[in-house]
């Protein structure tokens, strides 16, 4: 959800500045992309992802979003997919940061270390803030990213096109046309996952009805999961019987667990 991003960021570059004579405070200025610890962390978990769900038929994948700077309830969200052992990964569907600065990024990657699921997690309108980009990509991977697990490919879009000033490829259409057959003899069924959804304030509602034919393409197209909005939600946003699902964010306390089965899905609201 796009709040005052310009005030967030001139807060935070001006925090800088007024503490960068205390030692200790800071050890480089907040968009400083240097960070110690895990990286590239999509692509780990997605051979995880395939080591521990290769046989199986039935997947039950945890889907959350917009954490920002809640980090206690975060952590909450963490124990209780845990608690419950239900879910065999977890999608986050963006917004990590709210300011995109790198220590909110560490911050929140040594939360959700806790998982004891393998997790993704794509790149939010507030993780392209300042650095974040460059960050979210060298803590994460690739903006766009897929994978495939017990016949479903997950495709995961970066689709935040009001903080590339509607100049960069997002929705990245080359992109998802290559994944219509890209490794198709391993998949008949498609997830599509996104941050900001169609008619969102974020999205490029001038390509919205593209992204219908584009997203329609997809072999077996189940559904669509996306976040942004802080609300959860379920619509048929192009009323062409593709079901598109909000999920909450940390602070409402509630994420969604899906269940895909050889025969289609289901999905519940998890409170915490």
């Amino acid at each position: 959800m796009i709040l005052k991003h310009e005030f967030a960021m001139a807060a935070a570059v001006a925090l800088a500045f007024v503490t960068g004579g205390c030692d200790g405070v800071f050890d480089y200025h907040p968009y400083d992309v240097r960070f110690g610890g895990q990286t590239g962390i999509n692509a780990t978990a997605i051979g995880r992802i395939g080591a521990l769900c290769g046989g199986k038929d039935t997947l039950r994948v945890a889907f959350v979003s917009d954490s920002h700077g809640w980090y206690t309830e975060t952590g909450d969200m963490v124990d209780d997919i845990n608690r419950r052992g239900r879910a065999d990964f977890v999608v986050h569907l963006g917004d990590l940061t709210d300011c995109g600065t790198t220590k909110e990024f560490v911050w929140q990657r040594d939360v959700l270390a806790g998982l004891g699921v393998p997790y993704v997690a794509l790149l939010g309108n507030h993780d392209c803030l300042g650095t974040g980009e460059e960050t979210y990509s060298r803590m994460y991977g690739e903006g766009n990213f897929s994978f495939i697990v017990a016949r479903i490919k997950f495709v995961c879009l970066n689709t935040n096109a009001t903080e590339y000033d509607y100049v960069a490829a997002n929705p990245d259409f080359n992109y998802m046309e290559g994944q219509w057959t890209a490794d198709s003899a391993l998949f008949d069924r498609t997830v599509v996952c996104m941050h900001a959804a169609p008619y969102s304030d974020q999205f490029n509602n001038n390509v919205a009805k593209p992204f219908e034919y584009y997203v329609s393409k997809f072999p077996g197209i189940m559904c669509c999961v996306y976040g942004h909005d802080h609300r959860l939600s379920a619509g048929d946003i192009f009323g062409d019987g593709l079901m598109y699902y909000g999920v909450d964010c940390a602070a409402n306390r509630s994420y969604l667990l899906f269940t895909f089965t050889p025969d289609g899905y289901e999905y519940e609201v998890v409170s915490f």
